[in-house]
């Protein structure tokens, strides 16, 4: 069996990347494409965590720019990210792959509080962890949620799932001129304001020295050649 790249991933999804085509809400089919490259990667051996957000269903702050207190949008954004956890953990679990599902804020019915020995452990014993609700706080977007989770677990990298190939100098939906850039370091990410990662979690991840891998999800199996160490889509590092 070919060595994957990474030994323990985090990956980091956008809600919007569970609506598929539709406007809003979330796509079965598109999901269950989700889960099975997951599951992929996962029966190479890779620890996989994952970190979900809630753009599909609400944004926080969208919301309190529309005159709705930041605080309570923002924790309505994170009950967002758990229906979208709570229906990727259903895909992953028809196809036989064990999960658990942890959520910054306490709702023991559902999913069990971030502890983060206990998830550590998981990731040990080959199951998916899903964290949901971001980092429990307000004011912190999922981006950074997901650069705290991955330094939390010691993952060797986060890998960003989008809808486009990688990281552009500009939107490429909205730009045609827009460039890609194979790779890029935190520096230029901030300073020339790249779309990867909003700039709390770029420079945690300048930090720790943790690189980012920025790639599409919407094409199948990219998810496992991005882990086995091919250049697929665009990376920041030092």
């Amino acid at each position: 069996m070919p060595t994957p790249a990474y030994r323990r991933v985090l990956l980091k999804l956008s809600g919007e990347a569970l609506m598929g085509e539709q406007g809003f809400g979330i796509d079965p089919a598109v999901t269950a494409q989700v889960a099975r490259d997951i599951g992929d990667i996962q029966s190479l051996g890779v620890q996989t965590g994952v970190v979900i957000g809630g753009g599909n269903l609400f944004r926080g702050l969208a919301a309190s720019a529309q005159g709705m207190d930041r605080s309570t949008a923002d924790y309505m954004g994170m009950l967002a990210t758990v229906i979208n956890a709570l229906a990727l953990q259903d895909a992953l679990e028809r196809q036989g792959t064990v999960t658990r599902l942890a959520t910054a804020i306490e709702m023991r019915a559902v999913a069990e509080p971030f502890i983060r020995r206990r998830a550590i452990r998981h990731l040990e014993k080959g199951r998916i962890v899903v964290f949901a609700a971001g980092t429990g706080n307000p004011y912190f977007t999922t981006d950074t949620a997901a650069a705290l989770r991955a330094m939390e677990m010691k993952a060797d990298v986060i890998l960003k799932g989008t809808k486009v190939d990688g990281i552009y100098t500009a939107d490429p939906m909205v730009d045609r001129t827009a460039t890609r850039l194979a790779e890029v370091t935190y520096l230029q990410a901030l300073e020339q304001g790249l779309k990867v990662m909003d700039a709390t979690a770029i420079s945690l991840c300048m930090d720790n020295r943790l690189p980012i891998v920025v790639f599409s999800l919407l094409t199948p199996g990219n998810l496992r050649r991005v882990v086995m160490g091919e250049p697929v889509g665009s990376i920041v590092r030092a």
